[in-house]
């Protein structure tokens, strides 16, 4: 059988979270640190390892309690083994392996801790060694850091440091421990928490389970103030960068905002209240971006969600009559803990699935399902299904004995109160308001928020004034008599805070209100309730949606001007997009920039640029910042460049992050700006792109190597792959992706043939028949392109619309694309066969490797139960088409490559695949095969298809003897 090597070893998805660390030095912006993505993937990838293996073994620990001898042995299953030989050969690619400077001394810390204990010399748990303790010339790299978190979860011993080339045993080894100082060591062997203590703890993770353990009895059983450092330290190092105890410490932090009620309790109302100081510093230590993130990553979010409730129900339900004092000084008030807690639980919302999983598979749209009986859902089934008891007790071997989470279902019908704050939030979104009723309860509310809010304006408006809510906008009664109406509980509040924005922006549209004065309102409202930023940002998002509201002009008199550095915003969107080719629409009209925003949008962006970025509005402009982004990103162009020119005016060292948000819109009102971003992605891949921009082609041309101003001379090209894995998601017809993206990829292989095939090798080929025995070398080259085009044009299938995505490439678009005549055969000269049939080969790579993506190559994913149907489909065509049943417009030796390549590719690399197709399916295909003198391949095939092909496969192998 004559044909090109179909090799299964191929890496064909490209884009993926690789990106995420390409950036080494990403902007400064609402992102997580390197250091601490990089904690996230040595914790998150080991324990996903350890998952595996754990299923391996407690099936050979159940094989062995059911035998006849009953040996009660553990087996070392075939995947630890793996493990143990892929981190021995790991230490070969030393160049692969140096650590980022940020975690430099913690893989030298690791490196000498093996020398130590190869050298005899014992470490306490909690140890950390300074600078001046470590062996001379101690060199730790990522290889280091795995193996510590392997054996910190049980996969590995310390027989691990004994590895060859594992340490340097050369390096001169400290002739004793040094002595102890105030830090992890000190704490586990009984010094007390001292402020001096508490800092190193915070900022230092712990560096085992115990150590971890100890912190978490004190918060739990100590005094007040040792509580309190106690969740301080919990939140602090151990959460952000400690890999090998970072899901124990976010479980004890889960446990911590879940206290169970005292046996003596006999108040009224939630013993919750009692522990507002503990609560509130462990809120608000998980509330940064990292943290979140973390959070998300680790599939924790429903847990933490399920405990946020139960505190919001209570705090938010609780009359701000009594309040703590804080060790700072600060009063901490009911409304403060609510707000933080809230606040929280509405950011976890867009955490729980990653941002892809919303456009892939059979996940439905965000909005159809993300609520909170969704995540108490997802709550509930992750917490009544462990797997195997044998399994639940190798995982505890990994979990702390000391911690227990109630297993018991939670419902949404235990928090009334949030139950009806989200009911009220869906019916903002979806409906304008009707009138108050006079005299109510809300309605006395809302007259004192709107006092609250404008107690400032001295109009003599009559409170008689009506608006669309029925509600008046007045300078009544004093502030102070305002805030005194309005201790009452949280709820009672945000219920009525949408009637009152209703009539802020109703009074602001009539010149009643000046822009000023409403952003004023806007940040005075928020400051009293943090939580109400809620409700402003999905009634402004709403009524921008709606669209009936008349545009402000940012002229820098009545709202804010962006006009100071609007032009350096469009200048630098020109550069970021310059590798791409794509246009960037002007943003100024004759030379002038007319600068305007729907009058929410206005308000709301006025709204966010009054805060100061600290730690305090951080987490509060987290959760009005993605909202506020993905508004300007749906208004018309160019209304996001001028919201970040604003925002770029009030945090300049945030610049190149807002101005990379801004850069992204173009692609959102274009989609023939998406199709130049997909031609990007091809040329510079496969190296055709122009000599200034890559003349090597890979990964790397791809993904590049970050943006910003660090680089030298100024903000940067972005790569088009970095671009389009943060564009794609905005894509609305990706069926029309799809064919572009196949058409694109038809392109590239011409394009490749021009390039790779010599002109000698051309000659030679013509004299050959199927073109398969010159040119060799030439021809080797092409396909490695060819693989690599098709590798990519997966990967950007599979990004952009996931699994439904897939199967309607492989049911529709594919046989349509065979059927259908295409200009680009007929262009004959010396390489027109050569790139027919290079063609076949690369859509054959290109089905196979979507098919994987989505499927897999077995039939454990839920997703490879609908592979039998699209299978048995696609291949009936295939079969109809060999037999001349279909027509088909492509060339002949495109049809042969792309036939014989695709069944190649499933017998060598998907046999499992093979079994799924109806008898009859496979026969008419070998038939076929046998035909276009494919008898091997018939063979193989039918060997493949079980019990009910052997005979044919016989009769075959007969047939072929003879």
């Amino acid at each position: 059988m004559r044909r090109l090597e179909w090799s299964c070893d191929a890496k064909p998805e490209l884009m993926g979270t690789k990106a995420n660390y390409q950036e080494r030095n990403p902007s400064e912006g609402p992102v997580p640190r390197l250091d601490t993505g990089l904690s996230m993937l040595l914790s998150i990838t080991t324990l996903v390892v350890a998952n595996i293996i754990e299923e391996e073994e407690s099936e050979l620990i159940d094989e062995t309690q059911q035998s006849p001898t009953n040996q009660r042995k553990e087996k070392q299953g075939k995947r630890r083994k793996g493990l143990i030989t892929s981190l021995q050969l790991l230490g070969d690619y030393e160049g692969l392996l140096t650590p980022p400077h940020p975690v430099s001394s913690v893989a030298n810390q690791a490196a000498a801790k093996a020398i130590m204990f190869i050298s005899g010399l014992t470490v306490s748990n909690g140890y950390s060694m300074s600078t001046n303790d470590m062996p001379v010339n101690c060199s730790g790299n990522l290889r280091h850091l795995i193996v510590e978190a392997c054996i910190a979860r049980n996969m590995l011993d310390t027989s691990a440091y004994l590895w060859p080339g594992y340490v340097n045993l050369a390096n001169q080894v400290p002739r004793s421990v040094p002595s102890q100082t105030p830090g992890w060591s000190s704490l586990m062997n009984g010094s007390p928490l001292t402020l001096s203590m508490i800092n190193i703890l915070v900022s230092t993770p712990a560096s085992s389970l115990s150590a971890i353990e100890k912190i978490y009895e004190i918060a739990a059983n100590g005094s007040e103030d040792e509580k309190i450092s106690a969740a301080t330290i919990l939140c602090g190092a151990s959460l952000v960068r400690g890999w090998n105890i970072q899901e124990h410490t976010i479980l004890f932090i889960i446990k911590l905002l879940s206290p169970e009620v005292p046996a003596d309790y006999s108040g009224s109302e939630s013993h919750l209240i009692n522990y507002a100081p503990l609560l509130n510093v462990l809120l608000v230590g998980i509330s940064s971006v990292d943290c979140v993130q973390i959070l998300s990553l680790h599939g924790l979010v429903p847990l933490l969600a399920s405990a946020l409730m139960p505190i919001c129900e209570a705090f938010g339900s609780a009359v701000p009559e009594v309040s703590w004092t804080l060790s700072t000084g600060e009063e901490l008030s009911c409304h403060a803990v609510f707000s933080n807690a809230f606040t929280l639980l509405l950011r976890l919302w867009r955490f729980d699935h990653p941002p892809i999983d919303h456009v892939m598979g059979d996940i439905p749209p965000v909005g159809s399902h993300l609520s909170p009986e969704y995540l108490l859902l997802v709550r509930n089934s992750l917490l009544a299904s462990f797997g195997t008891p044998t399994r639940r007790q190798l995982r505890r071997r990994r979990y702390s004995k000391i911690l227990s989470l109630s297993v018991e279902p939670i419902f949404m019908d235990s928090f009334p109160k949030l139950k009806l704050w989200y009911r009220q939030h869906l019916e903002c979104i979806a409906s304008t308001f009707s009138g108050l009723v006079h005299g109510t309860p809300v309605h006395q509310i809302v007259d004192a928020l709107l006092n609250l809010m404008f107690r400032r304006i001295n109009r003599g408006v009559q409170s008689s004034t009506s608006t669309t809510s029925g509600s008046s906008l007045s300078s009544g009664p004093g502030a102070e008599d305002a805030q005194a109406r309005l201790k009452i509980p949280a709820w009672d509040i945000l219920e009525a805070t949408p009637f009152a924005l209703d009539a802020a922006l109703t009074a602001c549209a009539h010149g009643r209100l000046s822009p000023r004065e409403l952003a004023t309102g806007l940040k005075d409202l928020a400051d009293f309730l943090p939580a109400s930023l809620a409700t402003i940002v999905s009634y402004f998002s709403a009524e921008v949606t709606r669209g009936i509201w008349k545009p402000a002009s940012m002229n820098g008199t009545d709202w804010p001007s962006p006009a100071v550095n609007l032009s350096s915003v469009e200048q630098q969107i020109k550069k970021i997009l310059a590798a791409t080719g794509v246009d960037v629409p002007s943003l100024s009209v004759g030379g002038t920039y007319l600068a305007t925003l729907p009058l929410p949008l206005a308000a709301l962006v006025s709204l966010t640029i009054t805060y100061k970025l600290d730690k305090m509005s951080e987490r509060f402009l987290t959760l009005v910042g993605p909202a506020l982004n993905a508004l300007a990103a749906g208004c018309p162009w160019p209304c996001l460049p001028i919201v970040v020119s604003l925002w770029a005016q009030k945090v300049k060292r945030w610049s190149d992050y807002l101005v990379f948000s801004a850069s992204r819109t173009v692609f959102h009102h274009n989609s023939d700006a998406v199709v130049q971003l997909l031609k990007s992605c091809f040329t510079s891949t496969l190296g055709l792109s122009p000599p200034h921009i890559s003349s090597n082609g890979g990964v790397g041309a791809l993904l590049g190597h970050g943006f910003g101003s660090h680089f030298s001379g100024g903000i940067a090209p972005v790569a088009p792959g970095i671009l389009y894995l943060r564009v794609h998601r905005s894509v609305r017809d990706v069926i029309f992706m799809t064919e572009e993206i196949l058409s694109l990829l038809m392109h590239s292989v011409r394009d490749i043939a021009s390039s790779v095939l010599t002109r000698g090798a051309m000659e030679k080929l013509k004299k050959s028949k199927y073109g398969m025995r010159y040119g060799q070398v030439s021809l080797a080259a092409a396909m490695t392109r060819v693989k690599l085009a098709a590798s990519l044009g997966s990967s950007l299938v599979w990004i952009t619309g996931g699994l439904n995505l897939v199967q309607s490439l492989i049911n529709e678009t594919l046989p349509s694309w065979f059927i259908s005549v295409h200009g680009l055969e007929q262009e004959g000269g010396e390489s027109g066969g050569m790139v027919a049939m290079l063609r076949g080969y690369a859509l054959a790579y290109f089905a196979l490797f979507c098919g994987t993506f989505a499927w897999g190559v077995d039939s454990e994913s839920t997703a490879s139960k609908k592979r039998p149907t699209v299978l048995k489909a696609h291949l009936e065509f295939l079969a109809s088409a060999l037999e001349g049943k279909i027509s088909l417009g492509c060339d002949w030796a495109t049809a042969w490559a792309y036939t014989s390549g695709f069944v190649c590719l499933m017998v060598a690399c998907t046999p499992k695949w093979v079994l799924e197709v109806d008898v009859d399916i496979l026969k008419r295909v070998s038939k076929g095969l046998r035909q276009w003198n494919e008898e091997e391949l018939a063979v193989a095939l039918l060997g493949l298809g079980g019990v009910g092909t052997m005979g044919a496969a016989a009769e075959l192998v007969i047939e072929m003897g003879s």
